[in-house]
């Protein structure tokens, strides 16, 4: 009797701080759901340092950077929200953090993180202020649509040119690459393994993947694999490194503002999407349409962008693959904190990520830059007052490598349209605001 009391305490603990019974579901489904949430998500251990890599980034850090944010966040998120919600450093912002933010603005990384910290800072004040709900009102959910296609498109054209497959031509801009080479022909076999796990519905198929490609290439002698001693203390090289004071130096400008802003509004709306579908698909929605705990997550999630930055590494947010995990029956934030013991794990292996090409890391942006286009069905694009805005969105990001130009150009070809259609009320005033501003660093951009 004592040792069957004994066993059952932790359970019943779980079960009170949990609700487990109250969501329909127990200890072992939530662990299995943990697991499974992690294995899909675990692509971003080599893929984020990866990318930040490429902005000058020392790759080892950002690795166990990348798991201590994850870590931290998703098991953050399961004790204050308990929520089914696993976080990490966000595909798409780590994309701008290295290539605009870094690479075409160059703003040195550690300012950069300084930018994220601040975004953080920025989304909590928002966030306890009520002033979330607002901007979330001035713009239509179309154009929250049209961002994460841009971006999904953003993040495929990085893997597509990483890869070698598309390359850049002084007549035509881009063009295709030669599928012969090494790194052309590695990723390609990647992206075929990757598609077929994909289709297969197998967990952790990114994972996977790129375990194999980056196998392959070590077979055929495209990757020198130098086994290196475990070093903990490699996270030193980026923790703690933002740079607070070259914000406020004015070394650059009114640039930084922009930087600040794409980060704040791309995380907001961001993370606004994967909640209505995570939570949805779990039954947690409440009977109003509401998000239960949703000022806890938000809270939960400005938190973690800014431990995020202190670690070094961009912006950490919700993320979608946590759907894996509540197709598995999570349904609790057990469920999520299984995910971060995971990642704080996956710490030991993270230096070793620097051994994995750019070619094998390339197919995952590919595949999940196109997963990424899904909401895009949402967009009425019969409409041409829907169908202008949402398109300017989705192709100037891409196309002029920022996703701060595709906002602009979305959101004030939205204003223009309501304002000559004679849609704009005094309620409208926050949108006629944003618009205005962005008219202003278009005029401020040409002026330069």
């Amino acid at each position: 009797m004592t040792e069957a009391g004994t066993e059952s305490e932790p359970a019943g603990l779980l079960e009170r701080r949990f609700e487990l019974s109250a969501r329909g579901t127990d200890v072992r489904t939530e662990v299995l759901a943990g697991f499974t949430t992690f294995l899909t998500m675990a692509y971003i251990v080599i893929v984020n340092p990866a990318i930040l890599g490429q902005a000058g980034m020392p790759v080892a850090a950002v690795a166990a950077a990348t798991c201590l944010a994850a870590a931290f966040a998703s098991i953050l998120m399961g004790m204050s929200a308990n929520m089914p919600l696993a976080l990490a450093p966000g595909m798409g912002l780590n994309a701008y953090f290295a290539f605009t933010v870094v690479g075409a603005m160059g703003v040195p990384w550690q300012v950069a993180l300084g930018c994220v910290f601040l975004s953080g800072v920025a989304f909590l004040l928002l966030t306890v202020a009520g002033i979330r709900q607002l901007i979330i009102a001035a713009i239509p959910p179309y154009l929250f649509a049209a961002v994460a296609g841009g971006i999904g498109l953003f993040i495929g054209f990085i893997g597509l040119k990483n890869a070698g497959i598309v390359v850049s031509n002084q007549a035509t801009s881009v063009a295709l690459g030669d599928l012969r080479a090494p790194g052309a022909a590695l990723a390609l076999l990647g992206l075929a393994i990757m598609a077929v796990l994909a289709v297969w519905k197998v967990r952790g198929a990114i994972l996977i993947a790129i375990l194999a490609t980056t196998l392959a290439g070590w077979a055929l002698g495209f990757v020198s694999f130098t086994p290196q001693p475990y070093d903990l203390g490699a996270i030193a090289l980026t923790a703690f490194q933002l740079d607070l004071a070259g914000i406020f130096s004015g070394r650059y400008g009114i640039g930084l503002l922009e930087i600040l802003f794409v980060f704040l509004f791309v995380d907001l709306f961001d993370n606004i999407g994967t909640l209505v579908g995570v939570t949805r698909r779990a039954g947690l929605i409440g009977e109003d349409g509401r998000i239960p705990r949703l000022n806890r997550i938000l809270v939960t999630d400005s938190v973690a962008t800014m431990a995020g930055a202190l670690a070094g590494t961009s912006t950490v947010v919700s993320y979608v693959e946590s759907a894996a995990g509540v197709q598995a029956g999570g349904r609790t934030g057990l469920t999520a904190i299984v995910t971060g013991l995971l990642f704080l794990l996956a710490m030991l292996a993270a230096p070793y990520a620097q051994l994995v090409p750019l070619a094998a890391t390339a197919p995952a942006l590919i595949l999940v830059g196109g997963l990424m286009m899904a909401p895009l069905a949402d967009v009425a694009w019969d409409d041409p007052e829907v169908a202008i805005p949402a398109f300017l969105t989705v192709a100037m990001i891409p196309l002029t490598f920022s996703i701060a130009n595709g906002l602009a150009f979305g959101i004030t070809a939205y204003a223009l349209i309501k304002l000559v259609r004679g849609k704009i009320g005094w309620t409208d005033w926050l949108l006629l605001a944003i618009s205005a501003s962005f008219v202003a660093r278009f005029a401020w951009l040409s002026a330069s």
